[in-house]
């Protein structure tokens, strides 16, 4: 399945966190959902970025939204992994990957030259009423959950930021060539002052 796109509606679903609840995206409307998928529990990545949710877990409260982490494990390594690194939002076990293939986070992935079956790490922000807001396709752990706050608070882009850095570099280069004319002109001036101080003692003699 593709990736559903900004604007369109979330594919709904019910899935057990690592309590053995069920839970259900469509009883999260009026609130803004932080859905993110991950390859597998309890890995480095995984766990940075689970980490990272955790300990910006009441920011993201804050702004209005809930976090749900998804992957293919079950829920006993689910509990295992929330007990270890004391993760306070549901992980919901999408053992059959039905979830996975509706949100188009499944399929094959490489390794080091070996292809397999895996999920793509990706996040979804879905507003109040259902839609989806915003896609993160290929997430990148570090400084993944300040993009995802900085959209909650309608603040600037990770990416118009980076645009706003590279632009600044044009700027002073394009200074530093309207500056070289002015000094080759001031030296031109100045030359002919010399050849004058040179001819004034011949005169005198």
């Amino acid at each position: 399945m593709p990736i559903p796109q900004t604007g369109t509606q979330a594919p709904d679903f019910q899935l057990k966190d690592q309590n053995g609840n069920d839970v259900k995206l469509s009883q999260f409307r009026g609130k803004n959902v932080v859905l993110y998928f991950y390859p597998k529990d309890d890995t480095p990545g995984c766990t940075r970025e689970a980490c990272d949710f955790r300990d910006q877990h009441s920011a993201v409260r804050e702004a209005g939204a809930v976090v749900l982490g998804v992957s293919p494990d079950t829920t006993a390594s689910h509990q295992k992994f929330a007990t270890k690194f004391s993760l306070p939002f549901p992980l919901l076990a999408d053992t059959e990957r039905k979830v996975c293939d509706a949100y188009g986070v499944w399929g094959e992935k490489s390794l080091y030259g070996r292809k397999f079956q895996g999920v793509t790490r990706a996040t979804f922000l879905i507003d109040t009423e259902g839609k989806v807001a915003r896609v993160w396709p290929k997430v990148k752990v570090d400084g993944h959950v300040r993009e995802i706050l900085e959209s909650l608070s309608g603040g600037a882009s990770a990416e118009t930021s980076a645009e706003a850095d590279e632009a600044e570099p044009v700027k002073k280069k394009t200074v530093a060539k309207k500056s070289a004319p002015a000094r080759k002109a001031v030296a031109k001036k100045a030359a002919p002052a010399k050849k004058v101080a040179k001819k004034a003692p011949t005169g005198r003699r």
